[in-house]
């Protein structure tokens, strides 16, 4: 068998990388897609960018991208701090009972619901930062209304799925 006839599937995608990157990312991106498509569209009809803008068509196509991976990043910043929290709770003193609650049932610990909402705010931190700074910079020049702009979609796409408890989707 010669270099030609070789195949290389497994060096561009190894099935081990599921188990990192699992297939329902795949739902997870299209929902935020569309999600942060209404968002913005609505954005931009809520705050009047017709007046500054040529058409939805152009914002909306200058934007999305960049509100969709912005957003995305900022969840797995939010989903990190969780992530650490709930696996790594006993560095910063955490009981394994709180540690848990982070990662099964927030609501069963007030501490987990507050370490949840702090990573979910953190997300809607970097959310307004990025589309405030970099999404819109250009595309809206009038600093409160792409402040409004910003923090409109930083509210709306925060991840509240944060809050669901994984208990309810795997048994364990």
């Amino acid at each position: 068998m010669g270099m030609k006839d070789m195949k290389v599937y497994n060096l561009i995608f190894p099935i081990w990388f599921l188990l990192f990157f699992p297939p329902v990312i795949f739902f997870t991106l299209l929902g935020n897609y569309v999600i942060d498509s209404l968002v913005v569209i609505v954005s931009f009809y809520l705050f009047k960018q017709a007046k500054h803008q040529l058409n939805v068509k152009r914002f909306y196509k200058k934007s999305i991208l960049k509100v969709w991976l912005f957003g995305f990043l900022a969840d797995i910043i939010g989903a990190a701090i969780i992530f650490v929290f709930g696996m790594s709770g006993f560095l910063f003193g955490l009981s394994n009972e709180l540690m848990s609650a982070i990662c099964y049932d927030p609501f069963s610990h007030p501490v987990a619901v507050l370490i949840i909402c702090a990573a979910m705010l953190v997300s809607a931190l970097l959310i307004f930062f990025f589309n405030y700074a970099c999404t819109f910079k250009r595309l809206i020049e009038n600093k409160k209304e792409r402040i409004k702009v910003a923090l409109t979609i930083a509210i709306i796409t925060i991840p509240w799925t944060f809050l669901l408890p994984t208990k309810w989707f795997y048994e364990g």
